[in-house]
């Protein structure tokens, strides 16, 4: 079977203006609890959700991370990156993440800190896309988050200065070792690491549908603050 072979229809739900809250940080957070398994709607789609995730244990397959998002940027030259990070937080300022300062995407959001995320839900067969600027947390809230990381992670984060080459995994244990050396209690916050939220400028959500005609909807911020909605062509 070739790759433009591969079919899946979408059949788990749909998606109505009536039943949209009117602010999308609102509804992101309602489906944001129903991916992580808070609530899942109607009884036949907790079912049909349980079994998915029944499937897939017996499969062996690990459950989605819900926080998973892809992160897009862009650099001076116009050239766009992604990668994977993971939300921290959700509200009304935007979506919050952590990562190194000194990475590309810190790089390419000092030069451009427009910025895009995107949300898969595959039991779910949801989407949601989000467009807007980047700017830094505080330090302050900055350290709160980093104090509640486990350990290890406060020593990934001395230990690894993302997107250097390093010689093979061995130097990269070597210094993890060293870390864990200098900081056997309490790890302080490195001056290169730290948080950024993205205030979005418009959200869409989409629900798959059969015969690829989905449900699509996109709120747009408005000049004076509030939302716009529109349904959109999937």
């Amino acid at each position: 079977m070739g790759v433009a072979d591969i079919r899946r229809e979408y059949s788990r739900g749909s998606l109505r203006r009536a039943g949209l809250e009117t602010n999308p940080v609102a509804q992101f957070q309602r489906w944001f609890a129903q991916a992580a398994g808070e609530s899942s709607g109607s009884r036949w789609r907790k079912i049909g959700i349980a079994l998915f995730k029944l499937w897939h244990a017996i499969l062996g397959h690990a459950p989605a991370d819900p926080t998973a998002m892809v992160l897009a940027t862009v650099d001076r030259a116009g050239r766009p990156s992604t990668r994977t990070v993971l939300l921290k937080g959700v509200d009304e300022r935007g979506f919050v993440f952590y990562t190194n300062h000194e990475s590309r995407k810190s790089r390419e959001l000092a030069e451009n800190p427009n910025a895009a995320l995107t949300f898969y839900w595959a039991d779910l067969e949801r989407q949601i896309c989000v467009g807007g600027v980047v700017t830094r947390l505080a330090r302050e809230e900055t350290e709160a988050y980093f104090k509640n990381r486990p350990h290890g992670s406060q020593l990934a984060a001395w230990a690894s200065n993302q997107f250097d080459v390093v010689a093979d995994r061995a130097a990269l244990e070597k210094k993890w070792n060293e870390m864990a050396s200098r900081f056997p209690g309490e790890v302080p916050l490195p001056s290169n690491w730290g948080g950024f939220v993205l205030k979005p400028d418009w959200v869409e959500f989409w629900q798959g549908r059969p015969g690829r005609l989905h449900d699509r909807f996109r709120f747009t911020r408005q000049p004076e603050g509030s939302w716009k909605l529109e349904r959109i062509a999937p």
